[in-house]
């Protein structure tokens, strides 16, 4: 490739060629013609699919298996090419149309790096291509886990300045949550428990996003945590024939304690 200040605009840029899209695409073009099941599938009853391969992408990446996760991003792969397929089948778009857009978009968002301009904030970018007119939660995707949206939500209104100044006042506004939570609680109001709970995981996905991580991320590694440490209070209770069903709250929490006191001497 070129020096960036030698690449010009989108309209004379050829990133693309022959290569693993492109045998993905054949591959689909040839199963919608010779297999019935693939011939039949739409963009809509392929969602479940693109959307369960996704995940097991990212469950994948949090294994740390190379060969795991080459296996899955081919699945998905897979599960793009379909998509473009379809609708290149419907006359909507094509590949090539898909990928203009792309290098289009990635082009105007990095113009320091193509000698069209200086560095400039990435959220400030995509404000600015939304329409004029609409509103800072504009084109926030619909079909995005609440905790990711929340996340989005949030992005885009400190953008305008609606925001903490740091983590400190996203976490009091956390314990004045929790505070609601518990009052909500001995009322005893179904809808309003709900609701206060509601507001609570928001504020704490606030709180994630000011201290500098992903809430999904960090749910994701206490849940590993939490799986990874229950699976070894269940081989104690096994090797010292303990039921746990019968044992109580208690004997398991002393195997709990135990298990991560060995965590820690392990270091």
């Amino acid at each position: 490739m070129n020096d960036s200040n030698d690449l010009g605009t989108s309209d004379d840029l050829r990133f693309a060629g022959p290569g693993a899209l492109d045998r993905a695409l054949s591959l689909v073009r040839f199963l919608r013609t010779e297999c019935d099941w693939d011939r039949a599938q739409t963009a809509e009853s392929l969602i479940p699919h693109l959307l369960e391969e996704t995940h097991e992408v990212v469950d994948a990446i949090h294994g740390g298996d190379p060969h795991a996760l080459e296996g899955e991003l081919g699945d998905l792969l897979l599960n793009l090419a379909f998509q473009i397929v379809v609708a290149e089948e419907a006359g909507k778009l094509d590949a090539e149309s898909v990928y203009r857009r792309l290098e289009a978009k990635m082009v105007a968002r990095h113009p320091h790096l193509f000698g069209n301009g200086v560095r400039r904030d990435w959220e400030a970018l995509k404000a600015a291509e939304r329409a004029e007119g609409e509103g800072v939660l504009s084109g926030v995707a619909t079909g995005l886990d609440p905790l990711t949206k929340a996340f989005r939500i949030q992005e885009r209104v400190a953008r305008v300045g609606f925001d903490w100044e740091d983590h400190r006042g996203a976490l009091d506004k956390v314990e004045e949550e929790i505070g609601e939570v518990r009052e909500a609680i001995q009322s005893e109001i179904p809808a309003r428990v709900a609701e206060e709970l509601g507001d609570l995981l928001f504020a704490v996905v606030n709180l994630a996003r000011l201290a500098g991580t992903h809430p999904t991320t960090a749910l994701a590694r206490a849940n590993r945590k939490f799986q990874d440490r229950f699976t070894k209070l269940e081989r104690l209770a096994r090797e010292r024939g303990i039921d746990m069903e019968s044992a109580g709250l208690e004997a398991l929490d002393a195997l709990w304690d135990e298990v991560k006191g060995n965590e820690i001497e392990r270091g």
